[in-house]
């Protein structure tokens, strides 16, 4: 099946296929929406890998219209697209060598450490100030080990990343169902690196999709974890689906947990749609919006 995992491989944000619906060219031809009055406790952005088969400009122009005000997981070629249309990226990406090869493995440190250097300059230039970054597969290696590894790396990068105010942003992933043999699997683990990193530049991607998979339990691992919490993801369980009846999260109760722990930061939709895709990212939205 086709993934994120693939789409991250090129690091840019460029379009892949997908196995989405085809109905976009219905919703481009429909007369335009009225744009949603959303409640702001909430920041939206949405994941572009989500919907590669809609051009970027029209994501853009739908996504204005859905109050979301950011697209995440774009590269620097697609940013002037996303200023153009008034919108930030709340978490780009554009560094690194992908899921599997991340900081836990510090045969990867020094060409790891090169490209977040070299982004780092970019993204200030953009306006932008996070970057996406990740553990890196187990490989039979031990979580102690791992997150010394993990800390090793990126403790080198934390001058450089406040020198430009940019806060890298680990995501935690589900290593049972999409992502197998990923290390940051568990919110326990991500914050003990967060604690041993030490600096307020690094912080975690709570994926809810993923960690509904791995540890169940969220809003309490939400209240309780959340000064290390940076950006959050969103995806129907089972299957990253819709935010419907058909799965098992309960997203306004979630909502409402975040916005009580005073986070100002993104929600980004991250779930593949089964339907017109612009219709069921405004039910999200719309869902979300608490």
């Amino acid at each position: 099946m086709t993934s994120r995992r693939a789409a991250l491989k090129t690091l840019t944000g460029s379009a892949v296929s997908l196995s989405l619906t085809d109905s976009f060219a219905t919703s481009a031809t429909q007369p335009e929406i009225t744009a949603l009055k959303l409640k702001g406790r909430i920041n939206h952005s949405v994941c572009r890998w989500c919907y590669s088969k809609i051009p970027l400009d029209d994501l853009c122009k739908a996504a204005k219209e859905m109050g979301i005000k950011s697209i995440d997981l774009t590269g620097p070629e697609e940013w002037p697209v996303l200023k153009k249309h008034g919108l930030t990226s709340a978490l780009p990406q554009g560094a690194g060598k992908g899921i599997a090869d991340g900081f836990n493995n510090p045969k990867f440190h020094d060409e790891l450490v090169a490209s977040y250097e070299a982004i780092f300059p970019k993204l200030k230039e953009a306006g932008l100030n996070t970057v996406i970054c990740f553990s890196g597969n187990r490989r039979g290696m031990s979580n102690e080990e791992g997150l010394e590894n993990c800390a090793v790396g990126l403790k080198r990068l934390m001058p450089s990343a406040e020198k430009h105010g940019i806060t890298m942003i680990m995501e935690l992933l589900n290593s049972k169902v999409d992502h197998k043999d990923y290390m940051a699997d568990h919110t326990a683990w991500g914050v003990e690196l967060c604690k041993r990193v030490g600096s307020e530049n690094f912080k975690l991607l709570y994926d809810i999709y993923h960690m509904q998979i791995m540890e169940g339990d969220i809003i309490r691992t939400i209240r309780e974890s959340s000064k290390y919490i940076g950006h959050y993801h969103t995806g129907g369980n089972p299957g990253r689906n819709e935010l419907d009846e058909t799965q098992e999260i309960y997203y306004p109760a979630v909502m409402k947990a975040i916005v009580d722990t005073g986070f100002k930061g993104y929600v980004a939709q991250e779930f593949i749609p089964k339907r017109d895709p612009l219709t069921s990212l405004r039910e999200a939205v719309v869902l979300c919006d608490v």
